[in-house]
């Protein structure tokens, strides 16, 4: 398995053969050195949400690659009104399997119709949590779908914070935690060291700093 981040919440996920991208932003991203052809090929494209910073290129992407593009039901009128052919509708605690990935809707606390993801492989998971708060049932997604990675917020403002990522870390109980949503835009500016040395203190994981554009191979 290969992550590749892509900056923001924006990652290639590749599992069983397959490429998953999630929530890339990089067109109108100031903080980006990628293009959107660096993002060479999807087969499944998901977006968490229709917020300006996970949405639009998600759709580029998978205009262009005819790929499903995975959401929630209600931002499914607005993808089919930009083009594009494939759309798969989810709602949290719902689970749709596609080209053999198994992708569970998981809950966000956020606006904008909101959700996470654990994308499940043959014997590979991985949590994507959206944009989100801290809530206590990230515990039963750690319990139920046994992500082996976990991608968290950390960025505050709009989302949680290191010191609440940390506690999702506990909850969520990955092997290995990856900071995201952070450093784009000045008001989400965090250290993601100092994130790692409080996930650390209580959570027993390896937390794994990505620079925009590499990737972590587990």
């Amino acid at each position: 398995m290969r992550i590749r981040w892509l900056g923001h919440a924006g990652f290639e996920l590749c599992m069983d053969g397959k490429c998953i991208v999630i929530d890339p932003f990089i067109s109108d991203n100031p903080s980006s050195g990628l293009r959107l052809d660096d993002v060479r090929h999807a087969d499944i494209v998901a977006a968490t949400h229709a917020h300006f910073d996970h949405w639009p290129d998600a759709l580029k992407i998978a205009k262009r690659d005819r790929a499903p593009l995975v959401c929630i039901g209600d931002h499914k009128s607005a993808a089919i009104d930009a083009g594009v052919e494939d759309v798969v509708s989810v709602n949290i605690g719902g689970t749709v399997r596609i080209k053999g990935i198994d992708i569970h809707c998981t809950a966000a606390l956020h606006s904008a119709a909101s959700c996470g993801y654990v994308f499940a492989g043959e014997g590979d998971r991985v949590y994507h949590a959206g944009d989100t708060g801290l809530f206590g049932d990230m515990e039963l997604i750690g319990e139920m779908y046994r992500p082996e990675v976990a991608l968290l917020p950390i960025g505050g403002k709009y989302t949680m914070g290191p010191y609440e990522a940390a506690k999702a870390a506990e909850l969520v109980g990955a092997k290995v935690v990856v900071p995201m949503h952070y450093n784009t835009f000045d008001s989400i500016k965090q250290s993601p060291e100092e994130f790692r040395e409080m996930a650390c203190k209580n959570a027993i994981c390896e937390v794994v700093i990505i620079k925009e554009g590499e990737a972590l191979d587990i």
